[in-house]
């Protein structure tokens, strides 16, 4: 990615998203948002992705093995659930009272 122009994206830590591409797609489960990586364009979704890393002994973890944890999806595939309507919607930004407040595009109402 360019690094002249930070990119600005609609999805915070937190919210709540739906994917739309790949293996885990499935437009009427909303998952959570545990990371996001601007720089990458990426994000970090409980129960998306699942890899499996073989791991050495460690003063951590004694025996070692196989462990299975969330990879970072492209946040291209996913969009953000609407509550209201439950379903994925789009984003537009505007200013209220002097700060930036993301709206649903479906039902109009400001997401926190």
């Amino acid at each position: 990615m360019n690094t002249r122009f930070k990119a600005k994206f609609n999805i915070k830590k937190g919210d709540t998203v739906v994917v739309i591409a790949g293996d885990d797609k499935d437009l009427k489960k909303p998952r959570k948002i545990l990371e996001v990586f601007p720089e990458k364009s990426r994000v970090l979704i409980e129960g998306v992705n699942i890899v499996t890393r073989h791991t050495k002994p460690s003063a951590q973890n004694t025996k070692g093995g196989l462990i299975k944890k969330e990879a970072s999806v492209h946040i291209s595939n996913v969009m953000l659930w609407d509550s209201k309507t439950e379903a994925a919607t789009k984003i537009k930004r505007t200013r209220e009272n002097g700060k930036l407040v993301r709206i649903s595009k479906k039902s109009g109402e400001v997401i926190k």
